[in-house]
């Protein structure tokens, strides 16, 4: 039987640990956002931390938006993940700050990485990035032989799958794991999806047939709605059935 790990994306806010409770039978573990948007939310690797913590077995990765942090606090953080057992941290430039402005210390998520393992001697923290579609295969391909541990896949889509497929197979070689961003429109999230700007990967009604298509593709997928916790648990519940 064909089985995926089912990680939900956690978009935190002040009652995140009523919906960590809320969902933690549904799900493998958890994608902690940090301050999606740009806007203040709490940490995602403050997050991350309390959930690893509450909540040993199960994965739990956060994003750390290097657009509006130092060096001294990338580096705290991750240190803070590695000493309580986070799975990952997924390194990425982000959004533009709601507020204030952009400090861009680093030029990149790979000078932030080599500056995590070399300067501050991060050893044990898996550190991972985004990879896109919208790039040339043979990019994307370059960016997976690079010295990262594993990959978030976005955007997917019928359109984009055969582009997994192929990564997925150079993943494999390498032996690294890569999870797919699951979108799925529902009647209440339209606006929020067309802010973000992605596509959506499926409707609620196509989307358990749309996740068994990914067997022996991803090791597994961050499920969302994007803004609609409602249909995150109606999401979450129909795909019980593919759940590693």
């Amino acid at each position: 039987m064909y089985a995926v790990k089912i990680l939900h994306e956690f978009v935190p806010s002040r009652n995140f640990l009523k919906i960590a409770e809320e969902t933690k039978d549904l799900v493998d573990g958890w994608n902690v956002t940090d301050s999606a948007t740009g806007r203040p939310a709490p940490s995602g690797t403050a997050v991350s931390c309390v959930l690893k913590t509450k909540y040993p077995d199960k994965i739990v990765v956060p994003v750390s938006v290097l657009r509006y942090k130092g060096p001294v606090e990338v580096g705290g953080l991750a240190l803070a993940g590695e000493a309580v057992g986070l799975d990952g941290v997924i390194l990425t430039m982000g959004d533009p700050p709601k507020y204030g402005r952009s400090i861009e210390m680093f030029k990149n998520s790979e000078e932030a990485r080599d500056f995590l393992r070399g300067r501050v001697h991060v050893k044990n923290l898996k550190i991972g990035c985004l990879l896109t579609p919208r790039r040339l295969v043979k990019n994307i391909i370059s960016r997976v032989r690079d010295s990262w541990d594993f990959f978030f896949f976005m955007r997917l889509e019928e359109k984009s799958l055969p582009t997994l497929r192929r990564i997925s197979e150079e993943c494999k070689r390498l032996e690294k794991s890569i999870y797919a961003y699951f979108v799925v429109k529902t009647t209440r999230n339209a606006e929020v999806i067309r802010m973000i700007g992605w596509p959506a990967t499926s409707d609620m009604e196509h989307a358990e047939a749309f996740a068994s298509m990914l067997e022996g593709v991803v090791d597994g997928v961050i499920v969302t709605c994007a803004g609609d916790y409602e249909g995150d648990m109606e999401l979450l519940r129909s795909l019980q059935g593919i759940r590693g």
